[in-house]
């Protein structure tokens, strides 16, 4: 049996590699069952500092699509997570 971080940590692995993946090929590729558990490993490699966007792509024929990529932070949201820490009492440059 497959446990929810492997399948994460492969998942990251996908789109550190550069894969653009639609909820449901995430599911199908990784064996998760359902949207949430998408959603959960998603928000996870979020908080971990993955910066994980949702891309809307229409096709040719009109049809949305939502894929998930790996993207580069912004300077806005960087800049945001310093502030946050040091609100916290923590220096961003330590480890």
């Amino acid at each position: 049996m497959t446990n929810v971080a492997s399948k994460t940590e492969r998942l990251l692995d996908a789109l550190m590699d550069g894969d653009r993946l639609t909820n449901k090929q995430i599911q199908s590729r990784f064996g998760f069952t359902n949207p949430g558990s998408v959603s959960k490993a998603i928000y996870r490699l979020r908080t971990e500092g993955f910066p994980i966007w949702l891309n809307r792509r229409v096709d040719s024929k009109g049809r949305v699509k939502h894929k998930y990529t790996l993207g580069t932070a912004s300077r806005r949201i960087i800049a945001a997570g310093y502030l946050a820490l040091s609100s916290m009492g923590e220096s961003p440059l330590e480890g």
